[in-house]
């Protein structure tokens, strides 16, 4: 069979099958007397041999040893063609992500594509300072890559980075909150500590739901960064926690004022105090006392009043003193006014 017919029936080019003889890959076993190359049955098998090998995306020196050296072992080879071929799809599967996400911001022009290159490539720069700068410095009424910010913030490991993504996550009117809440329902404690960062970050009655909803976390950290957002916003709610962040000491003077704030607004003030001072008299332990002691000058209202001034006969004299001088600084306040 001539070069013509076996491009014809193979497919293959006929400049790719002179490329073939001159490698010595597919060599025709005979030429016509006219000298054109002239292939037997067994050349076109190998040259499908041939194709089939190219089609696993071994290289033609490959090929050629496949097929010609008998201790050639294909199960490596093998090994690393999967290898290879995974590591090229995660780049393509990257590189559609970006894509997708670039068209999610709907760009009318080049320059906002080039925009949205910059910021996703800054994203993953492993220079800290270089992220944060990029997620700053986009304009305010920009159109921004939400899934990609979104990943970047549960994910986050620096201070400054993670608060200017919540920064860039909250000015975007809500957007991504959703994606933020599978954040709290990671198995991975720190990934849910994110999340609850970034949606406290964002006000909306979306992210306040998930709020609540973080209030029953296991971790402490969690619930306390969610209980002092939800306490920020006038909820009700958020007051057991609260209580429970003064007692144990997780950021017990945050808790304290925003619950001095929650007196205002919840329609049983007192019961907080009675709460507090139900604790006082139940247990012993001085430190603990002491937080409520002080956490009781963040609370206006003659019923905060009342325990501080039984507290200044409390046998512990520390717990005494200083409720004496929250009373004293609450007194001359109070004459200034």
């Amino acid at each position: 069979m001539l070069i013509g017919e076996v491009s014809r029936q193979s497919g293959v080019s006929t400049r790719m099958l002179r490329h073939y003889d001159a490698l010595g890959l597919v060599e025709p076993t005979g030429r016509t007397s006219g000298g054109y190359r002239e292939y037997s049955a067994d050349d076109i098998r190998r040259l499908f041999h041939v194709e089939s090998l190219r089609t696993l995306g071994l290289s033609l020196d490959e090929t050629r040893r496949a097929l010609d050296e008998p201790d050639f072992a294909p199960a490596d080879l093998v090994g690393d063609l999967i290898k290879h071929t995974r590591q090229r799809i995660a780049a393509e599967q990257e590189l559609l992500t970006k894509l997708e996400r670039v068209d999610a911001t709907a760009p009318s022009e080049w320059e906002d594509v080039l925009r949205m290159v910059t910021l996703l490539r800054a994203l993953e720069s492993e220079f800290a300072a270089r992220r944060q700068q990029a997620i700053l410095n986009q304009e305010g009424n920009a159109s921004l890559p939400i899934d990609a910010l979104v990943e970047a913030a549960l994910t986050e490991d620096d201070l400054n980075v993670a608060g200017a993504l919540q920064w860039s996550l909250a000015r975007a009117a809500g957007q991504g909150v959703t994606n933020l809440a599978v954040g709290l329902r990671s198995q991975e404690v720190d990934v849910r500590r994110r999340a609850v960062a970034a949606i406290a970050a964002v006000h909306t009655s979306e992210a306040t739901t998930h709020l609540r909803q973080a209030l029953e976390d296991s971790d402490t950290t969690v619930r306390s960064r969610a209980a002092l957002a939800l306490g920020a916003r006038g909820s009700v709610d958020a007051i057991p926690a609260l209580l429970e962040m003064v007692l144990t000491g997780q950021l017990d003077v945050e808790a304290a004022e925003v619950l001095g704030i929650l007196t205002d607004v919840s329609p049983s003030p007192d019961t907080i105090v009675d709460q507090m001072q139900t604790t006082l008299d139940s247990i012993a332990d001085a430190p603990t006392r002491l937080r409520i002691t002080q956490a009781l000058a963040e609370i206006p209202g003659p019923s905060a009043l009342g325990a501080l001034a039984r507290l200044t006969q409390d046998n512990d004299r520390t717990i005494a003193a200083t409720a004496a001088a929250i009373l004293s600084t609450h007194e001359r306040r109070h004459r200034q006014r």
